[in-house]
């Protein structure tokens, strides 16, 4: 099945984080305090298909204080951050959300994603992902992760479903 025809079903958008949401870098400071850097077009892209009626849920290997910041700005709920093993997490959130596996895009950078990746009716990846999740992937987007690629990503399933240009309208005027 194409990729636009799996988009037009996505009613949730599980995300990566570190190569996904940010470009995958830890900055450390002299104190050796860890920061992360994070693409406000992807954040806006987020709300974008929240207003839509698609939910975006977190599924993390890591756990750290700026990610749980920034998904809590963006209205984000369904947030499972130190996630090695993903899959459990990803088959309780479609049971607690009463969805297929075909209702869900997820959009992975490493091989921690491919087990939920194999699974979803989406699974797409970004650029700069490690080779063998081009392979998995149904989508892949011309950004690196941290760089709008998360944005890319929704602008695509929201154009499949139809959904893209009555949000530009809103926003246009």
């Amino acid at each position: 099945m194409p990729a636009k025809e799996n988009a037009r079903r996505v009613k949730l958008l599980i995300l990566d984080v570190d190569g996904v949401l940010t470009d995958g870098g830890l900055y450390y400071d002299k104190d050796g305090n860890v920061s992360k850097r994070f693409n406000v077009q992807d954040g806006l892209g987020i709300k974008f298909a929240q207003q839509a009626g698609i939910e975006v849920a977190v599924i993390t290997g890591l756990n750290h204080g700026a990610v749980e910041k920034r998904v809590s700005e963006l209205g984000i709920t369904e947030y499972y951050p130190g996630q090695r093993e993903k899959l459990p997490f990803y088959e309780k959130l479609l049971a607690k959300k009463g969805l297929t596996d075909e209702e869900v895009a997820y959009i992975g950078d490493d091989w921690i994603d491919v087990p939920v990746m194999k699974r979803v009716g989406l699974p797409m990846a970004v650029k700069n992902s490690q080779p063998e999740l081009f392979g998995v992937s149904k989508w892949i987007s011309s950004k690196k992760g941290g760089h709008g690629a998360v944005r890319e990503a929704i602008s695509y399933i929201l154009d499949a479903q139809g959904k893209l240009s009555e949000i530009w309208k809103e926003w246009a005027g």
